[in-house]
């Protein structure tokens, strides 16, 4: 009984799995037979579509293909047509060719002809030539000189007024911009005009005073005069002493410590030495202070405290009545203006116009120009080679190579030329005068010489027969040239040459 159940189990089982089966595989079936017939219709429509873009692709490369079939129409008018105008253009060179041509051949005849000519009338003028020589009796060359020589003979005149006039616009041109130049620089530095010397005389309460002075058997003034190094002069001259010595340094030293004593009236060697030395030590800081007052003025920094002291010493250095740290101090400004005004380096020439005379404060200790001892001790402190350059050429020697260089001397003979700033003795003046007038003398076809406005002009008188107005031109520079090399003279020097006109120059 269940043999027979399990059968017929399996055997339902069995019929109906078979049963499923054939039911999926016609519903498979039946599902692919929609899809083929999507996918049938799908392909109609893209075989439609396509034959349409087919279409229209041709179309689209028809008019393409027309397009440029037109194009290449143009193209090929328009070579047509550059290629007429090529062909024109050749003809017509060609043309232009064959005139050049011919314009060729008829020059060259022309040349020949030329060429003919010339030597015809080189054969003329040979002629012509000959014939003169032979009738003048001299030859080309001779003619030739002649002719020059009586054609400089006759333009001297002319060419010495025109050099005349020349050098009367450049001078006044000249003068007049360095009147301007200077005037600017001096009208802003504002200097004592009166001149000023170190004293030496003490003046004396009483002739009684002397005696103490001098002290038992000379040992009051014997010490004085060795602690001070200066000579004390004890005349006859009533109420007054004098002191004498090179260094004024020193001399101040005992000008002052000799009116202590006087005022004090305590005089013996302890005290001598002792207010002496006291006045040492102010000196040195009133020299310290006179220097940094004088940088502190004139703007100039930098200095080394030593080289300050050395520029204060020349407050005690008096040179042709000037004072020369006032003097230094007035050329700095002079030379600081100058050069604001042509353009030039102002700090070096403010350095060098104050440095410029250093050497004044020890040339009684150093052997040599104060120049050349002021050159030294600024390089000695390290300043620059255009500052030492400029100390060392002031006064020409050696000769300035630097615009400052020049600017420097022309600040120094400008504050030397000022009233009241040169003190001249009477025999020096005369002895300057005189070599001024024999260096004039020295010179062929020069009649009188004179000197006069102090030395700064000369008027010489020179034999009209020896000497025409084209030479006198050249006197007048050849004796500048020769006072600037032989003399030494405080300022410009004008030169008059007198015949029957007058040439000039200035030797600066």
């Amino acid at each position: 009984m269940d043999f027979v159940t399990i059968f017929v189990a399996l055997l339902a089982l069995g019929g109906g799995g078979y049963a499923g089966y054939w039911y999926r595989k016609k519903q498979i079936e039946e599902k692919n037979k929609d899809l083929a017939e999507k996918t049938e219709k799908m392909i109609d429509d893209a075989k439609g579509k396509s034959k349409e873009m087919l279409l229209e692709a041709k179309s689209e490369a028809y008019k393409l293909q027309d397009e440029a079939k037109k194009e290449e129409q143009r193209r090929r008018e328009q070579l047509s047509k550059i290629e007429e105008r090529l062909v024109q253009k050749e003809g017509s060179l060609d043309q232009k060719s064959d005139k050049v041509e011919k314009l060729k051949g008829e020059l060259e005849n022309k040349v020949d002809s030329v060429k003919k000519l010339r030597e015809e009338v080189d054969e003329i003028y040979k002629l012509q030539q000959a014939q003169l020589e032979k009738v003048a009796g001299m030859s080309k060359e001779e003619a030739k000189d002649v002719l020059l020589k009586k054609v400089e003979m006759d333009a001297k005149e002319e060419i010495a007024a025109a050099i005349k006039n020349a050098e009367e616009e450049l001078k006044k041109e000249a003068d007049e911009r360095a009147k301007y130049i200077i005037a600017e620089a001096i009208q802003r530095c504002a200097a004592e005009t009166a001149s000023e010397s170190t004293a030496t005389i003490v003046d004396l309460p009483s002739d009684d005073m002397k005696g103490r002075i001098i002290g038992r058997e000379g040992r009051n003034i014997n010490t004085f005069e060795q602690l001070t190094g200066i000579d004390v002069i004890v005349d006859d001259t009533p109420g007054s002493i004098v002191i004498s010595g090179f260094d004024l340094v020193r001399r101040y030293i005992a000008k002052v410590a000799l009116e202590r004593l006087i005022e004090d009236g305590r005089i013996h060697p302890a005290r001598i030495e002792e207010t002496i030395l006291k006045v040492k030590d102010e000196v040195n800081i009133l020299i310290k202070e006179l220097g940094e007052k004088a940088l502190l003025e004139c703007g100039v920094t930098g200095f080394h405290p030593n080289l300050v002291k050395i520029l204060g010493r020349l407050k005690f250095r008096v040179s042709h009545g000037q004072n020369a740290l006032k003097h230094s101090m007035e050329v700095c400004f002079i030379a600081g203006t100058l050069a604001a005004e042509l353009g030039a380096d102002v700090t070096v020439c403010k350095r060098a116009g104050l440095l410029h005379d250093i050497g004044k404060a020890v040339d009684h200790e150093i052997q040599g120009h104060h120049s050349k001892i002021g050159a030294d001790i600024a390089s000695k402190f390290g300043l620059s080679k255009d500052v030492i350059h400029a100390i060392a050429a002031h006064h020409g020697n050696p000769a300035p190579e630097s615009v400052e260089a020049n600017i420097v001397a022309a600040a120094n003979q400008i504050s030397n030329a000022r009233p009241g700033a040169n003190k001249d003795n009477l025999d020096a003046y005369i002895r300057r005068l005189d070599e001024l007038e024999n260096v004039c003398k020295s010179f062929d076809g020069v009649g009188k010489t004179f000197a006069v406005q102090a030395g700064t002009e000369v008027r010489i008188f020179v034999e009209p027969n020896e000497i025409d107005d084209l030479e006198s031109v050249k006197l007048s520079h050849n004796i500048v040239r020769k006072i600037e090399h032989d003399l030494q003279h405080p300022g410009p020097v004008k030169v008059h040459i007198i015949r029957e006109t007058r040439s000039e120059a200035i030797a600066q």
